[in-house]
C-alpha cells in the first residue's frame, strides 16, 4: 500500500488506527483534519462496525430505549481518513503489520492502538455462560429483549461501579416490576463526598434497588449467583459489569503490556517498546503523577488527540510533548431524571463541590452528547480539540534521582 514518486522524493507516511471508540475516533478526526492537504499521509481507521457505539448510553439500549444511529463514516466525512470495516486478528509490531478477519495484511508506518476495554466474564465461574453484558450495542439489545419478556423477577447486576449503578437505576425505572439488586466489593458512590454518596444511595432507594455492598461473587448459575462465604442470590437475569479486560492481541504482538494487558507507554503516549505505536483510551496504561489513569471518556478522548497531535509533530521532524491530564468529574445517571455530578480534583478524589436531580441529569446529558459537537469543530478546526484539563501538579511525574 505503500507508494513512491516516480522522482523518490517523498513516500506515504501509512497511519493505521485501530478501534473507533471515544479515543480511536478523537486520534482518526484530530489526525486527518489535520493532515488532509498533505498527499504523504493516509490515514486508515479499521473498527469492526460501521456504527459508532455510544458506550455512555449503553444502559438505555439494554432498557430499549432508542438510541440515534451514529455512522463512522459519516462522522468521518470530510476529513480524508479511509474507514476499512473488519476485525483486528493480529497485529505484528515487528513486520509492522495488522491482519483483518484473518483474510489480509494492512501494513503501517505508525500505529494508534485503541482497542478498548470489556466486561471481565473470564475471572468467575459462569459469568461467560449465564450472565448479560454490556459490551456491545448487540448485548444491550439482547438484555433489552430479555427484560421485556421477563414479565416478573429479580435481575442482579453485579458490579456497583458506575456501569453497575446507572444500570440498576435505569432497570429499576423502566421496569418497576422487577426486583433489582446491586452487588459489590464497594458500596456504590464509595469515591464520591458523603453528601453526594448519601444522595445516590436515596436515589437507588427510591427506585427499588436492592443494594448489598462488600460482597464478591463466586459463581453464576442459571437461576443464583452464589456468593464467597457460601449465601445465594436468587437471578432471573444477571447483568456482569465488574471488572473489565482488554484484547489480547497487544501482548501477543510482543508490545510491552502491564499486568492488565494494557500497552504501557511513555509520557508521549508512545509504546516504550516500539515507539511507533501509540496507545489511546482504555488499552493504554498511562502514568500521571496521581498514578495509572482509569478509563473514562473524559480522559479517552484527550488520549487519542493528543496521540494525533504528537504524530503530526514527529512528522515534522519535531518531538511529541507529554501528555498530562486532570480529572474534573465524575456524572452519574440514576435514570432519565435524576443524577450525580461529583466535581473532582484531578487526581479523582472528590471536591465538596456537586450536583444532584434534574440539574444533574441535565448536566450528565450534556457531557454524553458532547462528542458530537467536539468533532465537529474539530474537522473545522483542529486546533479546538486540544483543549482539557492538564492537571497541574497533579499530574506531574516525579523522577527519581
Amino acid at each position: 500500500m505503500s507508494t513512491q514518486h516516480e522522482a523518490g522524493i517523498a513516500t506515504t507516511r501509512r497511519v493505521v488506527i485501530l478501534g473507533a471508540g471515544y479515543a480511536g475516533l478523537s486520534a482518526a478526526i484530530q489526525l486527518a483534519s489535520r493532515v488532509r492537504r498533505s498527499e504523504n499521509v493516509q490515514v486508515t481507521l479499521v473498527n469492526a462496525q460501521e456504527h459508532f457505539t455510544e458506550r455512555l448510553r449503553l444502559h438505555m439500549t439494554a432498557t430499549g430505549q432508542r438510541l440515534a444511529e451514529l455512522s463512522i463514516p459519516e462522522l468521518l466525512e470530510g476529513t480524508g481518513a479511509r474507514f476499512v470495516r473488519g476485525w483486528v486478528t493480529a497485529v505484528d509490531a515487528d513486520a509492522k503489520t495488522v491482519r483483518i478477519d484473518d483474510e489480509y495484511v494492512l501494513p503501517y508506518d505508525t500505529l494508534v492502538y485503541g482497542l478498548g476495554g470489556v466486561a471481565d466474564t473470564a475471572t468467575v465461574q459462569g459469568v461467560e455462560d449465564h450472565a448479560y453484558t454490556l459490551n456491545s450495542a448487540q448485548d444491550a439489545e439482547v438484555l433489552a429483549d430479555r427484560l421485556a419478556r421477563l414479565g416478573r423477577g429479580t435481575v442482579v447486576v453485579a458490579g456497583s461501579g458506575l456501569t453497575g449503578i446507572e444500570s440498576a437505576a435505569e432497570i429499576a425505572e423502566r421496569h418497576p416490576e422487577l426486583n433489582v439488586v446491586l452487588l459489590g466489593r464497594r458500596e456504590p458512590g464509595a469515591a464520591m463526598n458523603p453528601k453526594a454518596k448519601a444522595y445516590l444511595r436515596s436515589a437507588l432507594e427510591r427506585l427499588g434497588v436492592q443494594v448489598r455492598s462488600g460482597v464478591e461473587v463466586a459463581k453464576v448459575l442459571p437461576d443464583t449467583v452464589e456468593l464467597t462465604g457460601g449465601e445465594s442470590v436468587p437471578a432471573d437475569v444477571v447483568l456482569w459489569t465488574s471488572g473489565t479486560r482488554v484484547s489480547p492481541l497487544a501482548a501477543a504482538a510482543g508490545l510491552a503490556v502491564d499486568e492488565h494487558g494494557r500497552i504501557v507507554t511513555d509520557a508521549t503516549l508512545r509504546s516504550v517498546s516500539h515507539p511507533e505505536v501509540y496507545a489511546v483510551g482504555d488499552a493504554a496504561a498511562i502514568r500521571q503523577g496521581y498514578g495509572v489513569m482509569h478509563g473514562t471518556c473524559q480522559g479517552g478522548m484527550p488520549t487519542g488527540v493528543h496521540a494525533a497531535m504528537s504524530i503530526v509533530r514527529a512528522l515534522k521532524g519535531k518531538q511529541p510533548k507529554p501528555f498530562r491530564f486532570g480529572y474534573y468529574h465524575t456524572p452519574v445517571s440514576l435514570g432519565r431524571h435524576d443524577a450525580v455530578v461529583q466535581f473532582t480534583h484531578p487526581d479523582d478524589s472528590p471536591r465538596r463541590v456537586y450536583l444532584t436531580g434534574r440539574v444533574a441529569a441535565r448536566y450528565k446529558e450534556t457531557v454524553t452528547a458532547s462528542p458530537w459537537p467536539t468533532w465537529g469543530r474539530m474537522k473545522k478546526m483542529p486546533a479546538s480539540g486540544a483543549f482539557w484539563p492538564r492537571g497541574g501538579r497533579f499530574t506531574q511525574v516525579r523522577v527519581a534521582r
